[in-house]
């Protein structure tokens, strides 16, 4: 049950979670178990394979009844987690509003749209970062059964592309900056009524759209290379470094190394939200130092 308790001095990420604990914990819970589920798919479509090229067909009935209850766990989640955050979101955008009642319209307008992206993170991007996470640890574990060269290029394959978006992350930073500032001018131009004063406030945002998504390509594009690197690499090692490795084997070693491909490259994702979001922070908890600086105008 959502309630309208009384909200901590600054309104962050944290202190979100903190506010709205039972029912934010209970979606990371059913987040949690979706994604146990789904890390063990590969190992049992291998398993599966392997006992069909022995006429067994005892794996690929517990494969069915797995899969089934994976997609109704996910199912449930994502009903829930719908309700629950859209209803956050509700609770949220007053008690925004109520602390910007003496800025601008425009300014507020536009903190109530940021405020928002808060919970989408809460709703969107945090359950991918625990499912990358448990894709991760669940990835390395397995690939260690395997061979442990295949886990020690999966974490070098991990640092290198940490290591590549910290060279991105203040230009991350600075272009959200920019972004959020001209987005809290455009009520205030629209309502001028000046037409060339809109499409020099357009152009700004498409500039700075534009070099937050070159930013983006860039980043994504030596991400990329160093995971697929990493892929090729554990895909050789399968053949060389196991001794007889069955189809199934192989099977579970490349579906294990892509996930953890694919798991690797939320990290990256998040961490670009975070800086955002750190940056949206800041501004929805500023009134105070605004209303001083509008007082004295």
């Amino acid at each position: 049950m959502i309630t309208s308790s009384a909200w901590p001095a600054v309104i962050s990420l944290s202190s979100l979670v903190g506010r709205f604990t039972s029912v934010i914990a209970l979606t990371w819970l059913l987040v949690a178990v979706e994604n146990i589920l789904l890390v063990c798919v590969p190992l049992l479509i291998g398993f599966t394979v392997d006992s069909l090229l022995e006429n067994r067909f005892d794996d690929l009935i517990i494969l069915a009844v797995f899969l089934f209850g994976l997609v109704l766990v996910a199912v449930l989640r994502r009903i829930y987690d719908t309700r629950t955050y859209g209803s956050i979101r509700v609770v949220l955008g007053c008690e925004v509003n109520r602390r910007l009642t003496q800025l601008p319209i425009s300014t507020r307008n536009a903190r109530l749209d940021m405020a928002r992206e808060l919970v989408d993170f809460l709703e969107e991007e945090l359950p991918s970062l625990f499912s990358g996470i448990i894709q991760i640890v669940a990835s390395i574990v397995i690939l260690v059964k395997f061979g442990s060269s295949l886990a020690v290029s999966a974490l070098i394959a991990a640092v290198v592309m940490l290591v590549i978006y910290s060279l991105f992350h203040r230009r991350y930073l600075r272009l959200n900056s920019a972004m959020n500032h001209q987005m809290e001018q455009q009520v205030a131009v629209i309502q001028q009524g000046q037409p060339q004063q809109l499409f020099n406030h357009l152009r700004l945002i498409r500039r700075r759209e534009v070099q937050l998504s070159d930013t983006d390509a860039l980043m994504y594009g030596l991400i990329f290379s160093s995971q697929f690197a990493f892929v090729l690499t554990n895909l050789w090692l399968a053949i060389t470094d196991i001794s007889t490795p069955t189809a199934g084997a192989i099977f579970s070693i490349v579906s294990y190394s892509w996930a953890f491909v694919e798991a690797a490259l939320v990290l990256p994702l998040t961490l670009q939200s975070l800086s955002r979001l750190l940056e949206i922070t800041q501004r929805i908890n500023s009134t105070q130092q605004e209303l001083l600086t509008h007082e004295s105008k």
